[in-house]
């Protein structure tokens, strides 16, 4: 049975943690982030970890499949430790943090690890994730430490 790709629409805070509960431990790379000023997009491209997939049983193939993450109506892009230099570096999703700013913007932080940060300002929050073709099998299924 072919699997429907996931998409995902966020236009509340909420929404918001929903997308990033489903990037958790993306990996996305330098050279697949884009901001498309005239257009007010900014996207950005990952390849997902499946946990939807991994957690409907213990017999499940640990699957990434590609995805993209598109920001709307976005005023500003700024970045933290993130040097677009270099394209072949590659960068561990960890969440979306967001809050509305006193002239009603939002701030949308995508932080990675390594204290790696994306942050946009938009007008609204309209965030869409879109997976992309075929997932694939991986060997390797993220692993947390827990404190």
């Amino acid at each position: 049975m072919k699997v429907k790709n996931l998409k995902l629409i966020a236009k509340t805070e909420e929404d918001l943690r929903v997308i990033a509960a489903h990037l958790q431990d993306a990996i996305a790379n330098v050279s697949e982030i884009a901001n498309l000023k005239k257009n007010k997009i900014f996207l950005l491209q990952l390849n997902r970890f499946m946990w939807e997939d991994v957690e409907k049983g213990v017999f499940r193939k640990n699957k990434r499949i590609r995805t993209v993450l598109k920001f709307d109506n976005v005023i500003h892009v700024y970045s933290k430790n993130i040097n677009q230099s270099k394209k072949d570096k590659f960068l561990d999703f960890l969440t979306i943090e967001s809050i509305q700013m006193p002239d009603k913007s939002y701030e949308m932080k995508i932080v990675f690890a390594g204290d790696s940060i994306i942050k946009v300002i938009s007008e609204i929050i309209e965030v869409t994730l879109d997976d992309q073709g075929d997932s694939w099998d991986t060997k390797n299924k993220p692993k947390h430490k827990v404190i």
